[in-house]
């Protein structure tokens, strides 16, 4: 008798965060790889108002739901195995500092209890690093977790040709602009850079140097010409849960200079696809950058174990791969 084939429905709230990224870009792949998924999106005050938003029924064809950990109860249909995705511990201690009053009281009253609820209905639990799978576990004592790295898209994630490092060494910020993200920094570090550097950041214009210009917001297609037209990704964020930036700057062969803390080690090679920064100090991104620039043959040499670096640990289809194998054990 063949073996069940999974077929997975995606239950999601869309927030606009990378969560959707992640959940759009997974689907995807398991569509490619041959397993039949698809996705239904719910507004996002079914994070916050769940009553107002009619449970939708699941797709007569799925035997999986995969969804979020933030997803309240009232939409996990009773009659499908669950996985559930933890992408960031909001309850690490380490996130504290970047709260303020109202959403550490929203955090610790309304979204940890509809996390526990969705952790305790899952059937497998996954997380999207082990940094995010430590926490998950000492924020919930859930330690059967399965850890799946995002995957980037490498045929659309990828060098377009050949390159060296511009006279002006090109930087690149991709991010929103907040103080876990290390936005704070960047005023700081591109003013000790002065000439001979320059960052292109996304979003709109900010009191910043003469040596920086900003983007507005990019679509992906502008985003892969902008890492290909770029030296380095300066990534001085606080706390990751993953790191799906850099992961994506990689794959397009752009070394990163990133902060040493939460997740960015296991994404990014310290001396060999990146250089990695003690967080919280300007005068550590402004030296890993003068050395990055000052060697054309280490910065290729970092931009082509970057790419590989990508691929090997990266690729979408390994994390869909990943996800398959669990899906097929639910349905035996």
């Amino acid at each position: 008798m063949p073996a069940t084939k999974p077929a997975v429905w995606f239950l999601a709230i869309q927030a606009g965060t990378g969560a959707d990224v992640f959940t759009e870009r997974l689907s995807t792949a398991l569509n490619s790889i041959g397993i039949q998924s698809g996705v239904t999106w719910l507004p996002h005050r079914a994070e916050y108002l769940p009553w107002l938003t009619p449970p939708p029924q699941p797709p007569p064809w799925a035997n999986i739901v995969h969804i979020n950990t933030w997803l309240h109860r009232r939409f996990i249909p009773a009659q499908l195995p669950v996985v559930a995705t933890m992408h960031h511990v909001v309850h690490d201690p380490h996130f504290a500092p970047f709260k303020h009053i109202s959403q550490s009281l929203y955090h610790r009253f309304w979204i940890k209890k509809i996390e526990k609820q969705a952790l305790a209905r899952a059937d497998r639990i996954s997380s999207v690093s082990q940094y995010t799978t430590n926490q998950l576990s000492n924020c919930f004592g859930k330690t059967e977790t399965t850890v799946i790295h995002n995957g980037v898209d490498l045929s659309l994630f990828r060098p377009t040709s050949s390159r060296e490092p511009s006279s002006t060494f090109r930087l690149v910020y991709v991010g929103s602009w907040s103080r876990r993200k290390g936005s704070d920094l960047l005023p700081t570090i591109m003013e000790r850079l002065g000439t001979g550097f320059e960052l292109r950041y996304t979003g709109p214009p900010r009191p910043m140097p003469a040596n920086c210009v900003a983007l507005g917001r990019l679509d992906t297609t502008t985003l892969v010409e902008l890492y290909n037209n770029s030296d380095a990704l300066l990534f001085p964020s606080r706390l990751e849960g993953f790191g799906q930036v850099a992961a994506e700057a990689m794959a397009c062969g752009l070394p990163v200079v990133a902060g040493r803390n939460s997740a960015l080690p296991e994404v990014i090679m310290h001396q060999r696809t990146g250089l990695l920064v003690e967080h919280d100090s300007p005068q550590g991104y402004v030296d890993a950058i003068q050395t990055l620039s000052s060697s054309r043959s280490r910065w290729l040499e970092m931009s082509l174990a970057a790419r590989k670096h990508a691929k090997a640990n990266f690729d979408i289809k390994r994390s869909a791969d990943a996800y398959a194998e669990i899906y097929y054990r639910l349905v035996e």
